[in-house]
């Protein structure tokens, strides 16, 4: 054989080799399709689809618009808020901040995304789809048992109730 070959060979393996390993890499990080977006006053970490914080609406805002859905109807938008608690178990659901007793829950467009589970107290500009649910006491009881909630809390959980839900497309945190 001669040494080009053997050169050759040896460079085609080393490739191979690389490109396995970052493979196996890529396979290893959390599938959130994570990127840092900058914009001229602030940099944000985006998940899922890429969206700007141009146009997002303010957490007062929101409101007013959910106080105008009834369960079924849908608004497509994107709003601003503070991020109040996160599913600790996985980062697959976050609760947003509009008034100081109401929450929106915002969950990911397919499971595609997630965010990170320490986001609580983080500026979020989501954007998708506002709808409002009934949310069983099963739900609410498995999403008590995401956050990290006491048993006690748990098993105080004995109604259904109307909720403010979230399907989000894309998710900026600052």
């Amino acid at each position: 054989m001669s040494a080009n070959y053997i050169t050759m060979k040896n460079a085609l393996l080393a490739l191979l080799f690389s490109s396995i390993a970052f493979g196996l890499q890529s396979c290893q990080q959390d599938a959130s399709n994570t990127t840092a977006t900058h914009t001229a006053d602030a940099e944000y970490t985006s998940f899922g689809e890429q969206i700007t914080p141009d146009g997002a609406i303010t957490q007062a805002e929101m409101l007013e618009k959910y106080n105008t859905i009834q369960p079924g109807d849908t608004l497509q938008l994107k709003f601003v808020s503070e991020v109040t608690e996160v599913c600790q178990a996985k980062g697959c659901w976050m609760k947003l901040k509009l008034d100081p007793e109401t929450t929106a829950t915002v969950k990911f467009k397919d499971y595609d995304f997630f965010v990170p589970k320490n986001a609580a107290g983080s500026e979020a500009i989501v954007q998708g789809k506002a709808f409002r649910t009934v949310q069983s006491v099963e739900e609410r009881k498995h999403l008590a048992a995401d956050a990290g909630k006491s048993a006690e809390e748990i098993a105080a959980i004995t109604e259904p109730r109307n909720t403010l839900n979230f399907e989000a497309e894309g998710v900026l945190l600052r």
